[in-house]
């Protein structure tokens, strides 16, 4: 299998810290990589040195089919970086931005103005153009961080947090762009904090922590690791929220986990189990409002992967 991104055993210290002490990392070409991790697990590390930003002291990463330290040169031409804080420069505009970085990068004046109103155009900051960043909402300047970044036509996007201080509704407009990039057959490598856009956005997700991968894969094959589905059933009637809890009970052979606010809750053991549920429900004359079969969330795969006590996949 080819991968854009291929990392085996990257080390990288900083004095007596180990930052990263062995990660492992691959993504396929048009995806979206998710690095999960608690604060200092190392996954700024990591992208700074698949940006070629930092040195490495062990192991191979290679991007693009090149080494990020012997084709650095090469590597940074391929590749495209928004880190956690908007760097444009705000006594510009938002086409002075874009044609500012378009220059660095040896682009011609003609070219890298044509590049700038596609790519002001593209993420929904055409009318602004003309104005200066420091007039820009929150998630205009990230939008206009993340078009900087694209103005090289890079391969490969590495996206450290890039949500960061964002209200929902903005994060929501960058979650699109973000997918938007994957399915124009950007490669994408995506840190984040936020459970939810892991989930959302990528295709599959590596969970680091202190400097190693300790989990990798889908986020439903990720969700399978920590325990098996559980049955969420909410009468209409919540007078027949105890009634509820007795078929579930009987049905699934578990006391129910939780019956709060008329939501009865518990762990499943197969689909055949929540049939049974259903039916169950029918003949005991019990409508309800929701009912769902459901894997863990991030929230619990992270909590129990992360916890001192886990051991490292």
């Amino acid at each position: 299998m080819t991968y854009t991104i291929d990392v085996e055993g990257l080390t990288k210290s900083f004095g007596p810290t180990t930052a990263l002490a062995g990660i492992d990392l691959q993504a396929r070409p048009g995806t979206v990589l998710g690095v999960l991790g608690p604060n200092g697990a190392g996954k700024t590390t990591a992208i700074r040195i698949l940006a070629t930003l930092l040195r490495p002291d062990g192991g191979r990463a290679v991007v693009d089919g090149l080494d990020v330290v012997r084709d650095a040169v090469e590597v940074r031409r391929r590749v495209g970086l928004t880190g956690q804080y908007a760097t444009v420069d705000e006594d510009l505009t938002g086409t002075e931005n874009l044609v500012l970085f378009g220059r660095l990068l040896d682009l011609p004046r003609d070219e890298a103005r044509a590049r700038a109103r596609r790519l002001l155009d593209r993420f929904g900051l055409a009318e602004a153009a003309g104005r200066r960043a420091s007039t820009y909402s929150g998630g205009m300047r990230r939008r206009l961080d993340l078009a900087a970044s694209l103005v090289g036509d890079p391969s490969i996007v590495f996206l450290d947090e890039p949500t960061t201080g964002l209200d929902p509704g903005k994060r929501d407009e960058m979650w699109r762009t973000i997918r938007s990039l994957a399915d124009d057959g950007t490669t994408v490598l995506l840190t984040t904090q936020y459970l939810e856009e892991a989930d959302a956005l990528a295709d599959e997700i590596s969970v680091i922590d202190h400097g190693r991968v300790i989990a990798h894969d889908t986020p439903a094959g990720l969700k399978q690791l920590v325990g098996g589905q559980t049955v969420v059933v909410r009468p209409r009637d919540p007078d027949l929220t105890t009634a509820a809890a007795g078929i579930v009970e009987r049905s699934t052979g578990h006391e129910v986990d939780r019956v709060r606010r008329g939501v009865v809750t518990a762990p499943v053991a197969d689909e055949r189990t929540f049939t049974e549920i259903v039916h169950e429900l029918e003949r005991g004359g019990v409508a309800v409002t929701e009912l769902a079969l459901r894997l863990p969330s991030l929230d619990e795969v992270f909590a129990a992967l992360t916890r001192p006590e886990a051991v490292p996949a």
